[in-house]
C-alpha cells in the first residue's frame, strides 16, 4: 500500500544517518504521525529527505456550545463523536452519527479489521464451524441426500481432515497452494475429481459471500482433462448375456430378474428401483414420479416386466427392500449383487448407467423426441439430455442425413 508522502524541507544530514530511532512530527494540517527515514548513507550528507505518514484513524468529540466540556477525548458527554485520518490510501474527516465512546471505537476497530473505511469484518469462523453452517443450509435447500453424502464426504472427512493434520484451521491460512497440495493429495479418476473441485468451489463462495474470507482459492485451480464418456448402450446380445446369467444367481433369481428389467424398461435409478413400492406398478404400468404440476408420471412397462414382479415374493411395502435401515445401505448390497452379476455374465465395461442409458437411446432411435425422454428420465433441465444423448436423436441424425444428399445432387448438377 502506498503511503501518503510529504516533503519537509532541505538540510544535510550528519554522516552516518540518523539512527535506528525513528523521529516523530507533527503535520500542522495534518494529525497523523510521520517517520523520518530510517536509512540514510554512511558517508556524506543528504539534502532532502521524505516523511511517510502511518496510516491510522482517530476518533474525537466536537462538543456543543452548551457542553462545558473542551476535551476531543472526553468520553461522558453525550456530544457528537467524529472519525479523521485515513486508511487503506483512503482520507476521512466525518460524523459517525455516534455519542458512545465505546460504541465509536468498536466501529473504527472494525474498519482497522476489516482494511476499509465504512467495512466491517465478519467474525472469523474456524473451518469446521464453516463447514457445519454450509451443510445446515444446504439441508435447509432440501439437497438429495444422495448429494448430501458426498458434501459431507469431502468436507467434513477429508477437508477438515487434512487441514487439521497441517494445522490449518482459519481461513487466514487456506491458500491456493494449500488448497492445490489438497487436490494432489486425492486418489480420483479425473472425472470425480472435477466434480469434487467443483463442490469445494460451491463451499469457498458460500464463504466469500458470508464475508469469512476475502477470497476462493479454489478460482485458481485449473480442473482436471476429462475425457469424454460416450453413451453406450447394451446390445440385444449382452442384453441376453445379463438375463442369462440370473440363473445362475446363487440367491433368489427371480427377484435378480425382475430387477433387471425394472432398470432396462423403465429408466429408474438403482436407488429409486431398490425402494419401488408394490403399489407403483398399475395396468402394465410403473409410477416414476410426480410432476411439478402434480399429475403423476408412469411408463409403460412390457408385460414380461409385470409377470416379473409378480413373481417376486413377499408381503412387505417395496418389491426388492425389507423397509428396515437405510436406503443407502440397501442400495450398496444391489450394487454389490449386480456387479458379481457383469462378472458372471461376460459383458464388458457393464456399468448401472448403461442401463438407463439403453432405455434413452431406445426411445431416441425411435424418433421420441429428447424433451419426453427427458421428463422420464427425471432430469431438471434438457441440456443433461442434448449433452449425452444428442447423436442418438433420429431427427438430427435424418436432418444430417438429408443434409449430406442435397450436397450430392449440388455437385451432379
Amino acid at each position: 500500500m502506498a503511503l501518503p508522502v510529504f516533503k519537509i524541507g532541505r538540510s544535510p544530514l550528519p554522516a552516518g544517518g540518523l539512527g535506528s530511532t525513528p523521529r516523530r512530527f507533527r503535520h500542522p494540517k495534518h494529525p497523523l504521525q510521520a517517520h523520518l527515514p530510517l536509512q540514510t548513507p554512511a558517508l556524506g550528507a543528504v539534502w532532502g529527505f521524505r516523511v511517510y505518514v502511518e496510516a491510522m484513524l482517530r476518533i474525537y468529540r466536537r462538543h456543543r456550545t452548551s457542553c462545558p466540556k473542551t476535551s476531543e477525548r472526553y468520553r461522558r458527554c453525550g456530544c457528537p463523536i467524529y472519525v479523521e485520518g485515513s486508511l487503506a490510501g483512503e482520507y476521512v474527516r466525518k460524523a459517525l452519527d455516534l455519542t458512545s465512546w465505546e460504541a465509536a471505537s468498536n466501529l473504527i476497530n472494525g474498519w482497522n479489521a476489516s482494511g476499509k473505511i465504512g467495512a466491517v469484518q465478519q467474525r472469523a469462523r474456524t473451518l469446521e464451524e464453516a463447514v457445519d453452517v454450509y451443510l445446515a443450509d444446504c439441508e435447509a435447500r432440501n439437497l438429495a441426500e444422495t448429494t448430501m453424502r458426498k458434501r459431507r464426504l469431502l468436507l467434513t472427512k477429508q477437508l477438515v481432515g487434512w487441514c487439521r493434520g497441517r494445522g490449518l484451521t482459519r481461513f487466514g491460512q487456506i491458500d491456493g497452494v494449500a488448497m492445490r497440495e489438497f487436490r494432489n493429495s486425492w486418489e480420483d479418476a479425473p472425472l470425480s475429481s472435477l466434480k469434487k473441485l467443483e463442490r469445494l468451489r460451491s463451499f469457498f463462495r458460500f464463504c466469500v459471500e458470508s464475508g469469512w474470507t476475502d477470497k476462493n482459492p479454489i478460482l485458481g485451480i485449473k480442473p482436471p482433462q476429462v475425457e469424454p464418456n460416450p453413451t453406450l448402450p447394451f446390445s440385444q446380445e449382452e442384453v441376453q448375456k445379463i438375463l442369462s446369467a440370473c440363473d445362475r444367481y446363487e440367491g433368489d433369481k427371480d427377484r435378480m430378474r425382475a430387477f433387471i428389467l425394472v432398470m432396462l424398461y423403465s429408466g429408474l435409478r438403482i436407488s429409486d428401483t431398490c425402494t419401488l413400492r408394490r403399489d407403483a406398478g398399475r395396468n402394465g404400468k410403473i409410477f416414476l414420479r410426480q410432476a411439478k404440476t402434480g399429475q403423476p408420471v408412469y411408463v409403460p412397462v412390457p408385460p414380461f416386466v409385470t409377470e416379473a414382479l409378480d413373481r417376486v415374493k413377499g408381503n412387505g411395502e417395496f418389491y426388492f427392500w425389507s423397509g428396515k435401515g437405510k436406503v443407502l445401505t440397501i442400495v450398496g448390497n444391489w450394487r454389490k449383487y449386480l456387479t458379481w452379476l457383469f462378472k458372471k455374465s461376460g459383458v464388458k465395461k457393464a456399468r448401472l448407467h448403461r442401463f438407463r442409458d439403453t432405455f434413452s437411446v431406445s426411445l431416441l432411435e425411435r424418433g421420441v423426441d429428447i424433451e419426453t425422454v427427458s421428463v422420464l428420465l427425471g432430469h431438471a433441465s434438457i441440456k443433461v439430455k442434448e449433452e449425452h444423448y444428442r447423436p442418438w436423436v433420429k431427427s438430427l441424425q435424418t436432418n444430417l442425413e438429408e443434409a449430406v444428399r442435397r450436397t450430392w445432387i449440388q455437385a451432379v448438377a
